[in-house]
């Protein structure tokens, strides 16, 4: 990639994210979920923001701000349940040959499914 052709992309992704905001509510796409991918670069430990009961507590909708998906994707989750609590730590990490990389957050949702119902347990970041 010609050294134009980057400012000119970097340009357009800095345009698309200053201006996301002034779209209508309806041409803004939904979440997509994030499956995890394993082989990243030194994956770690992300702090989620919320964490939903999904599909009659089955499984969890589990949200945290990343980069952009080419750039650093979601390695694994690690799930521990007792009957009091369950702990979700999400682990990730940077992509392969990832290119060029803009610094934008980007809001990512997985779904975590539980052995058993969530019922009345908490739900706890094992990156915290």
């Amino acid at each position: 990639m010609t050294i134009r052709r980057a400012a000119v992309a970097l340009a357009a992704a800095l345009t698309l994210s200053v201006g996301a905001g002034a779209l209508p509510a309806q041409a803004v796409a939904a979440d997509p979920i994030v499956k995890p991918q394993r082989g990243t670069i030194n994956p770690h430990k992300v702090k989620w923001t919320s964490a939903k009961p999904y599909k009659k507590g089955k499984y969890l909708k589990v949200t945290w701000w990343s980069g952009p998906q080419q750039c650093y994707a979601l390695d694994h989750v690690k799930v521990k349940e007792t009957r009091k609590k369950v702990t979700v730590t999400l682990y990730e990490g940077s992509v392969k040959d990832n290119g060029f990389c803009i610094a934008i957050a980007v809001k990512k949702t997985t779904l975590v499914k539980l052995k058993a119902p969530l019922g009345k347990r908490k739900v706890v970041d094992g990156a915290k």
